[in-house]
């Protein structure tokens, strides 16, 4: 039996699993890491803590698993990928904190190339829009605001990376320094058209080739992990952003087919194959995760900044439940959030909207609203933020999707999965498997070192645990939607001034 290691490194915690050739589970173990917010609307990192905690729940997923290192074929690694870090060469000492994705310190360095006329160009070349959720304006921020840091990097001194480069160059000493296609189509830095990193792009955002990593295919071995670490060398031979590599997961690799990731965020994909699609609807268009040697594909992805997350706040700044599956109780309670409508714009608005200055609100209170119709109306915001993704989705796809597959934390919510089928009108399918996000990664690490010999058996390994088919009328399901499209409407430009 041939085994993948599998790191699965989230905006929240940092998770190992060790999967078998069948695609099973057989170890895992996972660690949550602090969430720093020196400011309103900033979110940061420790890039030390993120390390520490990732190596450490490898061990003990191995150790979960009964398997030690020399039985593991492959190791892959998945990550949250716009956050943004820079490190020194020399002795890899991070220069400043990781500047999370989440993070909207940059919005107005993004008005400003708007207002320029550049959004245009970076549309044209990226696939993606001018917003501070991307790395290009992070890593500027930091080149412009640590002392001493432009200078150090135009000497080439310092590296940037994503988390998986951070993991990497973690993993192997410092000898590595590489990132995939993936991760490297949401930096703004990226042509997607070319496949490498633009100098327009790079002169326009100020940022110097130097402190760039190598781009590597999503699929292949690229180096092994340092022998001290697990107790001999692991080919690292999978890569790919936490999103593409749960829509590799989920085997949706055939034009047509669409995922929906419920974690912190909430992450649409919909696979177009060798066609990447200019959106006309507010989504963007990145790399998807291919088999060694396959043609370059692509993905339209509709980002949802706040999904999960908003059952954490529920849970911690709120204390009205306990523990995060505590909500679907309480929700339950009640038939419906009784008019409620809550808007989780707690780090603005992703797609389609793209606003980084609206905020989050709640409409519809009445003196017999409960706590329960606010964990109902928290649900069904999750649902709502999806379901405008993917009407936007199958506007500039021109077709209408025949179901959506999910995976994530919160597609474990029977009644939220079930509410999202009600307002989309089309099936939604939950897999056995709902750790799609790591077996995605294991999946690229293993077809690149013949665990698996072709993208079809894994296709054979997929299984579905539960469809939730549509119960409610489309009369209502459009009703539900216009209220939601209200509350959207008066939450946005909040915090513009």
């Amino acid at each position: 039996m041939a085994f993948v290691l599998a790191f699965d490194q989230g905006t929240t915690s940092s998770r190992a699993i060790v999967f078998d050739e069948r695609g099973v589970i057989r170890g895992m173990a996972q660690a949550e890491f602090t969430q720093h917010f020196p400011q309103p609307g900033w979110v940061e990192h420790d890039p030390m803590e993120i390390w520490r905690s990732q190596r450490d729940v490898a061990a003990a997923a191995l150790e979960n698993a009964g398997v030690r290192a020399r039985d593991i074929a492959a190791l892959g690694i998945t990550n949250q990928r716009e956050t943004t870090l820079l490190w020194d060469r020399r002795d890899g000492t991070p220069v400043y904190r990781a500047i999370v994705w989440q993070d909207r310190r940059t919005a107005a360095d993004c008005e400003r190339l708007k207002a320029a006329g550049h959004e245009q160009l970076v549309r044209a070349k990226t696939g993606l829009v001018l917003d501070p959720y991307f790395s290009g304006t992070k890593l500027a921020w930091l080149l412009d605001h640590v002392p001493g840091a432009r200078e150090r990097a135009e000497r080439g001194e310092l590296a940037f990376g994503t988390v998986d480069t951070w993991l990497v160059w973690q993993l192997t000493d410092g000898a590595v320094h590489v990132t995939d296609p993936t991760n490297a189509s949401r930096t703004l830095l990226y042509n997607l058209h070319t496949g490498d990193w633009d100098d327009e792009l790079l002169a326009l955002f100020g940022i110097p080739r130097s402190v760039l990593p190598e781009i590597r295919p999503s699929s292949g071995v690229i180096a092994e992990t340092a022998p001290h670490l697990y107790g001999r060398a692991i080919p690292i031979a999978g890569i790919a952003g936490d999103q593409q590599a749960a829509l590799y997961g989920q085997v949706c690799l055939q034009p047509g087919m669409a995922k929906n990731t419920y974690g912190t965020g909430c992450f649409m994909l919909l696979h177009t194959g060798a066609h990447c699609i200019a959106s006309q609807q507010g989504l963007i268009s990145s790399r998807a995760a291919t088999a060694p040697g396959a043609a370059p594909e692509y993905c339209l992805e509709g980002s949802v900044f706040v999904a999960g997350a908003v059952v954490q706040w529920l849970r911690d700044e709120l204390r009205l439940i306990r523990h995060a599956a505590e909500i679907e109780t309480l929700a339950g309670q009640v038939p419906d959030a009784g008019g409620v409508y809550f808007v989780p714009a707690f780090a603005g608005l992703g797609a389609p909207h793209w606003d980084p200055y609206a905020r989050g609100a709640m409409y519809g209170l009445t003196r017999g609203t409960t706590a329960a119709h606010l964990a109902r109306a928290v649900l069904e915001s999750i649902a709502f933020q999806s379901a405008d993704v993917l009407r936007a989705m199958e506007q500039d796809a021109g077709n209408r999707l025949a179901e959506l597959r999910v995976d994530g934390g919160a597609a474990a919510n029977d009644l939220l999965m079930q509410f999202q089928a009600d307002l989309l009108g089309v099936p939604v399918v939950r897999p056995v498997v709902q750790e799609t996000t790591a077996l995605g990664a294991a999946y690229l690490a293993g077809l690149a070192t013949g665990v698996w010999h072709n993208p079809g058996q894994l296709s054979a390994l997929w299984q579905q645990d539960r469809v939730f088919t549509p119960k409610m009328s489309r009369d209502e399901a459009e009703q539900r939607m216009r209220g939601w499209r209200r509350a959207v409407e008066r939450s946005r430009a909040w915090a513009a001034d």
